[in-house]
């Protein structure tokens, strides 16, 4: 099944409005797809093109300093963060 991109774009705010919502702590991919309701692999899809887009960064490391083998944590990049308050003032 094919979704469009004007149905990406949603989806791509939804996790960008949950991002900064809880924003600058970092969480990982299957908390994201749970709040959004959508399937892990097609959010991990949405979050490395918004990745390109410069606008989540990827976090492969534990708060100990070990290096995620399989694992990654998302946040909001600095740009967007500060896209977003000003648009929410």
């Amino acid at each position: 099944m094919k979704i469009s991109s004007e149905k990406r774009e949603k989806i791509s705010e939804q996790i960008l409005a949950l991002l900064y919502s809880i924003s600058p702590k970092p969480i990982f991919t299957f908390h994201v797809a749970k709040e959004i309701a959508r399937d892990e692999e097609f959010t991990k899809e949405i979050l490395q093109n918004l990745k390109k887009k410069s606008l989540v960064v990827e976090v492969k490391k534990s708060p100990k300093g070990e290096t995620y083998v399989k694992r990654s944590r998302w946040m909001l990049s600095d740009k967007a963060y500060k896209a977003y308050r000003e648009n929410q003032q």
